[in-house]
C-alpha cells in the first residue's frame, strides 16, 4: 500500500480554449467537406457519361459548396450579432 505517499506529478499541458475552438471548427470544415464529395460531388460528376458534362456538373456543384458554406458564415455572423 502507498499510505502517506505524496505524489509528485507535474501539471498536466492543457489545451487553451482557442485551440479547442480551432480543432473544432477544422474537424467541422473536414467532415463537411467529406460530405459534399460524397453526397453533392460524387453523383453530380456521375450522373454524366461525357467529359465536358462532368467538368459542367462538378464546376455547377461548387456553385452548391459556395451557397452551403454563404449560408453557413451567415448564420454564424448572425449569431455573433445576437448573441448579447
Amino acid at each position: 500500500m502507498l499510505d502517506g505517499c505524496v505524489r509528485n506529478n507535474p501539471p498536466l499541458d492543457r489545451m487553451s480554449r482557442e485551440l479547442i475552438n480551432q480543432l473544432v471548427a477544422g474537424g467541422a470544415g473536414v467532415i463537411g467537406f467529406v460530405l459534399y464529395a460524397a453526397l453533392i460531388f460524387k453523383p453530380a460528376v456521375g450522373a454524366y457519361s461525357r467529359v465536358s458534362e462532368r467538368l459542367a456538373a462538378g464546376l455547377l456543384s461548387l456553385y452548391v459548396l459556395a451557397v452551403f458554406v454563404g449560408v453557413g458564415v451567415s448564420g454564424a455572423l448572425a449569431a455573433l450579432y445576437f448573441w448579447n
